[in-house]
């Protein structure tokens, strides 16, 4: 797996698949973070434009063990970064390579995960201080430019498809160098309880174990 800082190294290393918890409410982020865990997932983000981000964000990281990151996503604003990391958050994920939002989540002491679509971004956003690039939409990209990008980008560089991402669709997409996978709407809607959630969530770590199998859950 890449060498991308630790934790997230540690993180990815065990389970590269990110839930995105868009719409989460606090009230219901801490049952839902805890099937998510269950299940064997290391990687949760709630995105900025949900209900009271930040705090899903300090309910969560309050009721999980230190071996799940817990991140922000659709990070727009570079002001935000501060109030990520003081919050709890220790990623920012964000659905464009802006660099002076990847700049300071790096000077918060947040690992950075921009989104790209062409390896002109791509390279832009490491020149930046990314730690893992977004590759979005995945709908847009395909396992086809996945390949090609890997002919190109280190190997050591996390790429994580972001959109459109199903259990049937992650062994192509490892087949062709995906390090990860960004989770949304296959995985959580606003509205489901955390035993639905779960059970998606169980879903996908199958698949990631069948296309992954010398990766092991954290324990």
């Amino acid at each position: 797996m890449p060498s991308v800082s630790s934790p997230l190294r540690t993180a990815m290393a065990g389970c590269g698949l990110i839930a995105i918890l868009r719409g989460i409410r606090p009230d219901e982020a801490e049952a839902v973070g805890e099937a998510l865990y269950g299940a064997g997932f290391r990687i949760i983000e709630v995105p900025l434009n949900s209900p009271e981000p930040l705090t899903s964000i300090r309910n969560l990281r309050q009721a999980l063990p230190l071996d799940c990151m817990i991140g922000a996503g659709t990070v727009l604003d570079p002001s935000a970064c501060a109030e990520i990391a003081k919050a709890g958050g220790e990623i920012v994920v964000m659905p464009h390579g802006d660099p002076q939002v990847i700049r300071a989540a790096k000077a918060a002491g947040l690992a950075a995960s921009p989104g790209v679509a062409t390896p002109t971004e791509a390279y832009a956003a490491l020149a930046a201080g990314a730690d893992v690039l977004k590759m979005f939409p995945a709908e847009q990209l395909g396992p086809a430019v996945l390949k090609a990008w890997r002919a190109v980008i280190p190997n050591d560089v996390p790429l994580v498809p972001v959109g459109g991402i199903t259990p049937q669709r992650i062994a192509e997409y490892a087949q062709a160098g995906a390090s990860g996978f960004g989770l949304g709407s296959a995985l959580y809607k606003p509205g489901m309880d955390a035993a639905e959630v779960a059970e998606r969530a169980r879903a996908f770590v199958a698949a990631w174990r069948d296309a992954y199998p010398s990766t092991e859950p954290q324990s």
